[in-house]
């Protein structure tokens, strides 16, 4: 009778602190495992000596090179090997930090003082919208960008990135519209919660 052959699963390096990157807790990071894979999530998982795990590439992996896939638009979640917390907010969040600190910083120390500001006060909300839908508005405005400019030479760069171009104004008037379309859509949102609060006690404007 022939003898079935037992396949190992494939193994990575051992992580330190007896944690293997298999996880060591079946029960919940199975499950989640299970649910990442049903939406083609690369899982990265952290453990407690900081060091990150890729498990699609069974290797470790840098802050740096987490970045990359951020850069590459990979769709990817940072878990803790431990309790399968999501850490991708963390390590994005560390990965901006970085860039402020290490090279030219996209914000002023006003910005950040008023984005502090915004933590805790009803506006909270409202802003991460706002600023979510602006920076999408902004991504697509790159886009087209890039696909009005591919192939032109240096000179005609320069004649594309004259704000006075036809092709520039068009596609900044573009972005100035969407801002303004999600400034007022903000501002609706704001004028019926206002009028919601309004109504549950009994006032009415």
């Amino acid at each position: 009778m022939q003898k079935s052959k037992t396949i190992s699963p494939k193994s990575g390096p051992a992580p330190a602190q007896g944690n293997s990157p298999g996880g060591d807790i079946p029960g919940i990071q199975d499950s989640q495992s299970t649910a990442d894979k049903a939406v083609a999530l690369r899982v990265i998982k952290k453990y407690p000596n900081r060091r990150l795990y890729d498990t699609e590439t069974s290797a470790y992996i840098t802050l740096t090179n987490v970045r990359q896939l951020v850069m590459d638009s990979a769709r990817f979640v940072v878990r803790d090997a431990k309790t399968n917390e999501d850490l991708t907010r963390s390590i994005l969040l560390q990965i901006i930090l970085e860039e402020e600190t290490g090279g030219a910083p996209m914000f002023t120390e006003a910005v950040l003082a008023n984005i502090i500001r915004f933590y805790g006060d009803a506006m909270q909300s409202f802003m991460g919208t706002y600023l979510e839908k602006n920076v999408q508005a902004f991504l697509d405005l790159q886009v087209k960008m890039a696909e009005q400019t591919k192939g032109l030479s240096p000179e005609m760069w320069a004649q594309f990135m004259n704000a006075k171009s036809p092709m520039m104004q068009g596609m900044m008037g573009t972005y100035v519209e969407q801002s303004k379309s999600v400034f007022t859509q903000l501002q609706e949102q704001m004028q019926k919660q206002s009028e919601q609060m309004l109504s549950a006690f009994g006032l009415k404007r």
